[in-house]
């Protein structure tokens, strides 16, 4: 019998373990097919700080998800071993020791065959898990959604923070330049370096406004089709929502994709060759409705269906 989250009939939404969808916790990833991870973190971030408080938030909206998915069918807890293996101990005092302690759990947890499905914590934390996946998988093709490009050269003199980690894989080689895409940038810069830099590596970089008043669909094909059977990242900014759906994150930007979208695009992902994912920079104290972490855990539940393996019901 596989792990189940805890249903509501079982015990009230509002209680039970704090665990993602309340399912069983687990301190290693031993004997699963997929874990989630948190990592609360928020000392890379550039202005408003708060997702170290994203990972509980998420968990604590993750209990209104049931466990079939009504429109595609996806049955992940038939067919997968799912548990949440807790957060990582960062140090909150020191980004970079916090880089070197987030690449060593998924070393650990890694060992395993298992996919990671990351709660954040700042967007800094995807280059230390894709320093852990590129070990075990070499290079990967990359699905970034997000306002922004997170390449900038540094940061107040830092080669490491929310605004660098896709140039860091990019220099040291953990992703496939030629197919890592970059959806939903958009808002204002500093030149048109700021989103061509990554054209110019390679990466295909689809800004906000080609996707306004349109489905995501037929974009999701396309790169289905270029990546084939690489493995692939996926790493979801919430800030990627326009703020109308999701304004509690630290850098907003106007003019966003839709939660419809949103949806479009992980949902494009199935039939992929996931390795993992991350779903970060999700800042509780700004919205105090709960909504933007709500529409996370909806999300990260949603990239546990179209993981591989995932069975389907009729």
């Amino acid at each position: 019998m596989k792990n189940q989250p805890l249903g509501g009939n079982e015990m009230p939404r509002f209680a039970g373990p704090g665990t993602f969808m309340r399912l069983p916790a687990q301190e290693t990833a031993e004997g699963l097919d997929v874990a989630f991870i948190g990592i609360p973190m928020d000392i890379g971030a550039s202005l408003r700080p708060g997702t170290r408080f994203g990972p509980r938030q998420i968990r604590a909206e993750s209990t209104m998800i049931r466990p079939y998915n009504m429109w595609t069918r996806a049955a992940p807890f038939e067919s997968l071993q799912v548990a949440d293996i807790g957060d990582v101990p960062i140090n909150t005092f020191d980004l970079k020791d916090s880089v070197r302690r987030i690449t060593a759990f998924y070393d650990e947890v890694l060992q395993h065959d298992v996919v990671p499905l990351t709660m954040g914590g700042d967007h800094t934390l995807s280059l230390p898990v894709l320093r852990a996946i590129a070990k075990k998988h070499g290079p990967v093709a990359l699905i970034h959604v997000d306002a922004h490009a997170d390449i900038n050269e540094h940061m107040f003199d830092e080669e490491i923070a929310h605004g660098t980690p896709f140039r860091r894989a990019y220099e040291e080689g953990l992703i496939d330049a030629q197919n890592t895409f970059q959806i939903g940038l958009r808002g204002t810069g500093y030149g048109p370096d700021d989103f061509d830099t990554a054209r110019n590596w390679g990466f295909t970089v689809i800004q906000a406004e080609e996707l306004w008043y349109k489905s995501a669909a037929p974009l999701m094909e396309k790169i289905r089709q270029q990546i084939g059977d690489r493995p692939v990242y996926l790493t979801y900014d919430i800030d990627s929502l326009d703020p109308a759906f999701a304004p509690g994150t630290g850098t907003v930007e106007m003019g966003g994709l839709t939660t419809m979208q949103a949806l479009e695009i992980v949902r494009g992902c199935r039939g992929l060759n996931l390795v993992g994912c991350d779903l970060v920079e999700v800042s509780p104290p700004y919205d105090p409705s709960g909504n933007t972490a709500l529409i996370a855990s909806n999300l990260l539940y949603e990239m546990l269906c179209v993981l591989p393996g995932v069975s389907y019901g009729s």
